[in-house]
């Protein structure tokens, strides 16, 4: 398997595999790559339908410029748990809250990760990364400061990296590594979980499909279907910022071409595949009623419309070429 950062080649074989619609495991294959880092490169740029190689290349390029570098102990210095704890014995003045407070937040802390379904172990090493000043301890710290055994640690760190919340960092000029909260963690926790909510609402439609709706089960797995797209919804909400500018990018194609395009006209002069140029004018049509009355949406679609001169060609909206509005 191939490793360090993701080129913008491999970005852009990324792009062109989700354009086929291939999992990340064969995506994955043909870059010679681990699948996890396939899913977090996707995951952490707008996921599968809004991952953009070029957008993900300036969000990789941002990241590296403003990553804070770990802080290094002078060699043969204690660790800062030890510092705090033999500041505090000798009565000696230290910076920053009270330690006691400090250790009873995040005993609350855990204890909440504990109540939403984390395991105990797990919730406690989340919590510490979470409040340690620069996110990241290394094993032994978390050994020594948990008061767990080095097993335990591993098990709850690995638990962690199959949630996606943590990553591995090896200190240089030194053989062990750090674990990391980056500054990504939530937001990958949130797409993670609207995915697993899209998951359960097309789990549920395909078994009211199955049983009938005029069911008592299709009736109930319809309604699970209801509840978990409408979570869905609204935690996606809408567009992801590049689909936007993809939108506005197709949007100012066709005023400079000046004429109906279809489709695969519209690809071919961005040179983009004919899946972004749909994805993109599905955003560019996300209105529900924020810009357009519906009074202005019925004069836009209605009657007085004027039909178009020649039979319809394909095209990537309601099945009309876009055309550019005449000069007024």
């Amino acid at each position: 398997m191939g490793g360090g950062r993701l080129s913008a080649e491999d970005r852009r074989a990324i792009e062109a595999g989700l354009s086929e619609e291939l999992s990340y495991a064969a995506i994955a294959r043909r870059l010679g790559r681990a699948t996890s880092s396939v899913s977090r490169e996707v995951a952490r740029n707008g996921g599968p339908d809004a991952y953009r190689a070029e957008h993900a290349d300036r969000a990789d390029a941002w990241r590296r410029r403003n990553r804070l570098p770990p802080p290094r102990r002078p060699t043969g210095t204690p660790p800062a748990d030890a510092r705090t704890t033999a500041a505090a014995t000798a009565g000696k003045a230290t910076h920053g809250p009270d330690p006691a407070a400090v250790d009873a937040y995040v005993d609350k802390f855990a204890a909440l990760l504990i109540a939403v379904g984390l395991p105990r172990t797990a919730a406690r090493v989340l919590a510490c990364l979470v409040t340690a000043p620069a996110g990241a301890e290394t094993s032994a710290e978390l050994t020594r400061r948990l008061k767990v055994s080095p097993a335990s640690v591993s098990k709850a760190v690995g638990y962690l990296e199959g949630l996606d919340v943590l990553s591995r960092e090896h200190e240089p000029g030194r053989r062990r590594d750090r674990y990391v909260i980056d500054e990504e963690v939530w937001l990958r926790a949130w797409l993670t979980s609207a995915h697993k909510n899209a998951a359960c609402a097309a789990t549920a439609l395909e078994g009211a499909d199955l049983f009938g709706p005029d069911t008592p089960t299709g009736a109930r797995l319809g309604a699970m279907h209801a509840f978990f797209a409408g979570i869905h919804r609204s935690m996606t909400g809408p567009p992801a910022r590049a689909a936007v500018e993809d939108a506005l990018t197709v949007l100012t194609a066709l005023f400079h071409a000046a004429r109906p395009l279809t489709t695969s006209e519209l690809a071919t002069a961005l040179g983009w595949p004919t899946s972004r140029v749909i994805t993109a004018v599905q955003a560019a049509g996300h209105d529900h009623g924020v810009r357009l009355s519906p009074e202005q949406r019925a004069r836009l679609t209605g009657p007085t419309r004027p039909p178009a001169a020649d039979p319809p060609s394909p095209s990537v909206a309601a099945g009309r070429p876009f055309s550019r509005p005449a000069s007024s």
